[in-house]
């Protein structure tokens, strides 16, 4: 298995980043043929999806996901967590996580990843501005 990782400074708290040329660059240089990529963040507050990237789509993902967990909602997390010493105040950034998912999968065929025309893999941020680490694992 060969793994590298992207390491990103996100610039805002919600954002959403393309990172295929990034996911295909690794691909290339791991000189595996044939296998299956995996995309992985390693942040509880973060998302890997999948979708096309068109401005218009990605505020429109931001709006569905800002109804899902609005900022203002009585949330339980949002309180004093004694095993970290402070006040939990991200519980937005660990729903929207929970549905955008974690990981993306797609099958290397022949060096190449094969996805639909349309499909481009982005990194959410949740819980930014912060330092954030995703995983480009490939399997022979």
């Amino acid at each position: 298995m060969y793994i590298k990782p992207i390491v990103l400074l996100t610039k805002t708290y919600n954002e959403m980043d393309v990172i295929t040329p990034q996911v295909e660059q690794i691909v290339k240089e791991s000189g595996i043929q044939n296998g299956m990529v995996t995309v992985l963040t390693k942040h509880t507050t973060t998302g890997i999806t999948v979708n096309e990237a068109l401005e218009c789509l990605e505020s429109d993902i931001a709006l569905f996901l800002q109804r899902q967990a609005p900022e203002d909602a009585p949330y339980s997390h949002a309180r004093m967590l004694r095993d970290y010493g402070s006040t939990a105040g991200n519980p937005t950034g660990h729903l929207k996580a929970y549905l955008t998912g974690n990981h993306c999968h797609f099958p290397l065929v022949e060096g190449e990843m094969i996805r639909g025309g349309a499909q481009d893999i982005y990194f959410c941020e949740f819980d930014g501005p912060a330092k954030r680490t995703i995983l480009v694992m490939i399997q022979e």
